[in-house]
């Protein structure tokens, strides 16, 4: 270990995990390279994306901007914390549920920044939802299946029932004709 490098432990999905790292490395990296726990994607490193959030003390954090060496002593939670077992979380579930993830890269961030949002406010009103997650930016999607997504996972969350609605699967209907034909 030279004076570049730094040995600290940190708490990363319950889990206490001591760790050597260059001491200019971010939590991203750190994440990614030397803890081996790819959820938590690259992406701009700029901070603009939000493809790299994780949970840091419950509140969402772009791991590209932060030094691994300051979590210590700071509860870390990644994509990978979010099921317990073989279980899925609610916000998984519902995006899988919704075709909420395309290609999937974003999702991991936009899981996390849900995450804190329902752990915050369990009944979010679809603005709240749409501010919460607004520094997550994703090619793939029009959002509106992810905002289904976090909708059915707050609901879940609080004990309600919870289906996706038929056009949310499937489309709107096809209108009738004028004539009774469609």
């Amino acid at each position: 270990m030279n004076g570049d490098s730094v040995v600290r432990t940190l708490t990363v999905n319950g889990e206490a995990r001591t760790v050597a790292f260059a001491v200019h490395h971010t939590l991203l990296e750190v994440l990614r390279e030397e803890l081996a726990l790819p959820g938590t994607k690259h992406g701009c490193e700029l901070g603009e994306c939000g493809t790299c959030t994780v949970l840091v003390d419950g509140r969402p954090v772009l791991s590209c901007l932060v030094l691994a060496a300051e979590m210590a002593g700071r509860a870390i939670e990644t994509v990978e914390g979010l099921q317990r077992g073989n279980s899925l979380h609610p916000l998984q579930a519902t995006f899988a549920d919704l075709g909420a993830a395309q290609c999937g890269y974003c999702t991991p961030g936009i899981l996390m920044a849900a995450r804190a949002l329902l752990d915050e406010n369990p009944s979010p009103s679809r603005a709240e939802i749409r501010a919460a997650l607004a520094g997550n930016l994703c090619r793939c999607t029009g959002y509106q299946k992810i905002l289904e997504a976090v909708e059915g996972a707050a609901a879940l969350l609080r004990g309600e029932a919870w289906a996706p609605e038929r056009e949310a699967l499937y489309g709107a209907a096809v209108p009738e004709s004028a004539d009774g034909k469609t």
